[in-house]
């Protein structure tokens, strides 16, 4: 899974990116105009308290495939360089200036958040409706000497998405069927992937959520995944190297955590996926899944032999081991240590351990 990081220059995607991936962007990177792509850490509170109750040798966060996608510009999408940088993201995360600074330029000549957003919504609606066109006008052209039957199918479905697009909403709000998918696999359609908008606001107006709430009204039959940050404020956060500092440094803001923690949380959210662990003395690992994996999914997460010498997995509850203080005696003892079959749906906050024969 794969989250593209877009935006207009000088929003402060580049410094997102870096403050994500713990990645510093070289200068033959950025030459290279080309996406870089870098591996997230997810932070995630039950894992901490997961590390506290083991105090494990080793730890293991799960983390997520993060691309910056560098220079995006108005006509940026019909490149096929960006294009097909895009089309490998399951997730498009839109980095949007909402801050004042004159010695910042704005490719546009001023910062207007709500304009970049709808400037790059609708260059995703016209790329995708582009696409469509052109292969709908070779489809009915093949279909002039043939019938065909899967390419007829194959014209109804674009000819469904041609329609949502002409109405300027995004291809992820249709309801469409496996079938329908087999058709698509292979196209370059951007309205598809799920969206995450992230205003970079000022220092000043980071707990001033007014105008996000009102993008999140304007646009809230668009499923669209909304977030606040001040990119300069994340900055100074990451730069201390003590703990008690930094949290020193969150409480005099009134901040909880790092916006690019939750970020991260958001991207898991927006992939729709589920994080489950395993726990000992030894080790402390998470893993994530498509939501609804079954248990045999979830072992292959681990290991492809664990999925094919699947026999059951032991479960316990992340509540119920936290409440126990770790203690997975007690659980046993109260009958809290369940044994799972191949039938078994993964739960978030799920803690497996795998028995398997090879």
């Amino acid at each position: 899974m794969k989250i593209g990081i877009i935006g207009l220059p000088q929003t402060g995607k580049k410094t997102l990116f870096e403050l994500i991936t713990k990645h510093k962007l070289t200068e033959n990177e950025l030459a290279g105009n080309k996406p870089v792509s870098g591996l997230a850490e997810i932070i995630d509170p039950r894992f901490e308290k997961l590390v506290e109750l083991y105090n494990p040798e080793s730890e293991a966060r799960a983390r997520l495939n993060v691309e910056f996608i560098p220079k995006l510009e108005k006509g940026s999408f019909a490149k096929e360089e960006v294009l097909k940088a895009l089309d490998g993201a399951d997730v498009l995360c839109h980095i949007v200036r909402d801050f004042q600074d004159e010695a910042v330029y704005h490719i546009n000549g001023s910062v207007d958040s709500k304009r970049d957003i709808d400037e790059i919504n609708s260059e995703l609606i016209f790329n995708d409706l582009a696409f469509i066109d052109k292969r709908l006008d070779r489809l009915n052209q093949t279909l002039k000497r043939t019938s065909e039957e899967k390419m007829m199918k194959e014209r109804d479905v674009l000819a469904k998405m041609k329609a949502q697009l002409e109405a300027e909403l995004p291809l992820r709000l249709l309801t469409l069927t496996p079938d329908d998918m087999k058709y698509l696999v292979s196209y370059p359609l951007l309205t598809l992937k799920e969206l995450i908008v992230v205003l970079n606001a000022s220092e000043a107006d980071l707990k001033n959520t007014s105008k996000l709430e009102s993008y999140k009204k304007e646009h809230e039959k668009q499923r669209i995944f909304w977030m606040q940050v001040s990119v300069k404020v994340e900055s100074e956060i990451a730069a201390f190297e003590s703990a008690d500092d930094r949290n020193t440094f969150l409480a005099e803001l009134g901040i909880k955590e790092p916006a690019v923690d939750t970020l991260k949380r958001t991207c898991i959210e927006a992939l729709n996926l589920i994080s489950f662990f395993g726990v000992g003395t030894d080790e402390v690992k998470q893993w994530t899944i498509p939501r609804g994996s079954s248990a045999p999914q979830a072992a292959g997460a681990i290991h492809s032999d664990l999925e094919k010498g699947f026999i059951r997995a032991e479960v316990m509850k992340y509540r119920d081991l936290v409440d126990a203080g770790g203690d997975e005696k007690k659980l046993q003892e109260t009958g809290k240590v369940y044994l799972k079959g191949k039938d078994y749906t993964v739960e978030d906050g799920d803690i497996l351990s795998i028995r398997f024969n090879v």
